[in-house]
């Protein structure tokens, strides 16, 4: 196993990195943070013109038919300067989605447009309980005169308030173990279909859809009726994985900003990175980024490599990463004492976001069962 960045993920790094650092300093981030939909138009457009909607797609729709691993490159980078995007939703989970399950037709249609950021499409899996075990989607869709019918919610669902349409998994059937799950594409400004963005302590915009009646004609439908969970569990797993990058490059900028601080700020006559206990917490930073950094690329290799243990090595990444994270924060925090919750200096955002990625594709208990389940498989 040979870690180390290939000469065109050094290139994408460089390029991503300088692209990002004019784009996205950290007053930009703020005025994100503080807007009512934590978008930027114009700085998608520009990552679209870039090729970054595309890394995913195959060569045959419009993308680059990048791996994981090259694409957790680039999420990394925009990690560490908090970019907000919906590409995690629209050009991997809804892609994925998309690609693994959908009929020619519809990814002839749909993933040239994903690809070149035209169109974003949002991905609305957890209900109330914000679980994201396949026993959790309780939304029901059922059949009446020849379409589908669906009611129900959906809750903490990125990016439905600025997406064009929306992939929205419902229950066509009983079942376990993901059986009778169905995913359906719905435009955004369907009949019945209302959006509410969330409020609370986010670092993402997060949305509740609410159902009414929604009509669906077979022809929306992702797939096979009620087959969906093997598509949505890939997609969820590859997911998983670049998000745990983007969480990689949060704990790489605040160890920078900690490391930093202990070298700049003076007290008693010397910087106060001289002192033991600001030491600890120094050494606490850098080992959650470097746990959280080996083990995400670790199990992003693993998966593009199609190895039987790659599931297990997902979980494993998403569980340190969703710890490690918001504990790297925590001991930035000790670090930098009252300058840390200064919103201009920007450490908060981070911890923000670490807190709502913390929970996003599942937490760090919904990841150490699935390890065990699937050890207790093989």
């Amino acid at each position: 196993m040979d870690l180390s960045l290939t000469d065109e993920q050094s290139m994408l790094k460089t390029a991503a990195a300088d692209f990002l650092s004019q784009e996205m300093p950290k007053e930009r981030a703020r005025e994100l943070f503080d807007s009512e939909t934590g978008f930027a138009p114009d700085l998608w457009e520009k990552m679209g013109e870039m090729g970054w909607a595309s890394m995913l797609i195959p060569t045959e729709y419009g993308g680059q038919g990048a791996n994981l691993a090259t694409t957790g490159v680039l999420y990394e980078e925009m990690g560490a300067t908090l970019c907000p995007s919906p590409h995690l939703s629209s050009a991997v989970l809804s892609a994925l989605t998309i690609l693994d399950a959908g009929s020619d037709a519809q990814k002839q249609t749909l993933l040239p447009s994903i690809a070149n950021g035209d169109q974003i499409i949002a991905f609305a899996y957890t209900e109330d309980e914000g679980k994201w075990g396949p026993d959790a989607i309780e939304l029901d869709a059922s059949r009446s005169n020849g379409q589908f019918v669906l009611n129900g919610t959906k809750s903490f669902i990125p990016d439905a308030h600025i997406a064009d349409s929306i992939i929205v998994v419902a229950r066509t059937a009983a079942g376990s173990d993901g059986d009778g799950l169905t995913c359906f594409l719905i435009d955004k400004d369907a009949e019945g279909l209302t959006i509410r963005q969330q409020t609370g302590w986010l670092g993402d915009a997060m949305t509740e859809i609410t159902l009414d009646g929604v009509t669906v004609a077979d022809s929306a439908v992702i797939g096979e009726v009620g087959e969906a969970w093997p598509s949505i569990e890939k997609a969820l797993y590859a997911a998983t994985g670049v998000l745990c990058a983007y969480m990689v490059g949060g704990c790489r900028q605040v160890l920078e900003m900690t490391v930093e601080y202990s070298q700049t700020r003076i007290q008693f006559g010397v910087p106060i990175g001289n002192f033991q206990r600001v030491q600890d917490h120094v050494i606490d930073a850098l080992n959650m980024e470097q746990a959280t950094r080996w083990t995400t690329y670790e199990a992003l290799w693993k998966l593009d490599e199609g190895l039987p243990d790659a599931k297990i090595a997902i979980s494993m990444a998403k569980a340190v990463a969703s710890d490690g994270y918001f504990k790297a924060c925590e001991a930035a925090h000790h670090v930098h004492a009252g300058v840390g919750v200064d919103m201009d200096y920007g450490l908060a955002f981070y911890t923000q976001k670490a807190r709502t990625l913390q929970h996003y594709l599942g937490d760090a208990v919904h990841h150490r069962r699935r390890m065990a389940t699937l050890m207790a498989d093989r």
